[in-house]
């Protein structure tokens, strides 16, 4: 009976590590995914595509914040090869290189808090928010892999 219960117990303990690590993987693609759409607006208005809109700029900044609080959390050791669907995943080097991953995520943190006291208007949203732009993208260089 002990062993039914030890093996059992054993099971339910994998599939909820299978369950965690899913999760995490689902999470990060949703802050990914809201990350790439406010980007994307922000982008536009920089561009001179829309005009100007302070609400959005501070719903992505916050969205960017919001991801670097959560992110270094949402790699546990179990994810590591797990693939997401989609484009793209997450490299083994999270893994292999943790301290490397966290300060490039404290780097955005840092860039985001700061363009977030900074940007008022258009002319500061086009000095500050590059920086954004590079610290996300040169995360994306070392820390993310091509699915496929």
């Amino acid at each position: 009976m002990k062993r039914v219960l030890v093996v059992g117990g054993a099971l339910l303990f994998g599939i909820g590590a299978v369950w965690a690590q899913q999760d995490s993987v689902k999470e990060v693609q949703t802050l990914m995914k809201g990350n790439g759409k406010n980007a994307g607006a922000v982008s536009a208005m920089v561009k001179g595509e829309k005009p100007y809109d302070q609400a959005a700029v501070d719903s992505a900044l916050a969205q960017f914040e919001d991801t670097a609080k959560k992110l270094p959390n949402l790699f546990p050791a179990s994810a590591k090869g797990v693939k997401a669907e989609g484009d793209y995943s997450a490299s083994p080097k999270v893994w292999e290189d943790k301290a490397g991953f966290d300060a490039k995520v404290a780097s955005f943190a840092k860039v985001v808090g700061e363009a977030k006291g900074k940007i008022k208007d258009m002319d500061s949203l086009k000095a500050n928010f590059p920086a954004v732009g590079k610290e996300c993208g040169g995360c994306h260089e070392t820390f993310r892999v091509k699915n496929g």
